[in-house]
């Protein structure tokens, strides 16, 4: 994820927006193993920057197609989070995420954009994986707004 910075707090810390999808297709997630910075190497769902005069939900539409080539819908948010660390260049960063929960509606995972590799994952098997800091609390958060949607 590369979020594009929005403004700057009074402390210089640098304020950045993104956004997280989990995409369901059945009881599977999609996932992405990072290529670039932060985390490379590393699962995650699907994420990335929301940019200038674009809507989250934009932001999480294109994100998901750009990274991993799949369609999908948007059931809704579900949950935030933030992300506290340092970019590239030492500077301070404070990464404000919406996190949504997304249907599988077509195409199959391809790796793209800042993706190494893509791929649906049981929910047994996403524990074996080399998940990114903080993310599990938001999985299960948004695995359950997708199972009521499901109802």
């Amino acid at each position: 994820m590369t979020p594009s910075p929005s403004d700057a707090s009074a402390d210089d810390e640098i304020v950045r927006h993104g956004v997280s999808i989990c995409v369901f297709r059945g009881r599977d997630m999609l996932v992405v193993r990072r290529g670039k910075a932060p985390g490379i190497g590393r699962w995650a769902p699907v994420g990335g920057h929301i940019e200038a005069g674009e809507t989250a939900e934009a932001a999480a539409l294109r994100e998901v197609g750009e990274e991993t080539a799949v369609m999908c819908r948007l059931i809704g948010e579900s949950s935030r989070r933030t992300i506290r660390g340092r970019d590239d260049e030492g500077r301070a960063i404070r990464v404000e995420l919406i996190v949504f929960a997304a249907v599988w509606v077509a195409g199959e995972p391809v790796a793209g954009d800042d993706a190494a590799e893509a791929r649906f994952v049981a929910p047994d098997d996403l524990a074996g994986l080399d998940l990114m800091d903080g993310v599990g609390p938001h999985v299960e958060r948004a695995r359950r707004l997708f199972e009521e949607g499901a109802r």
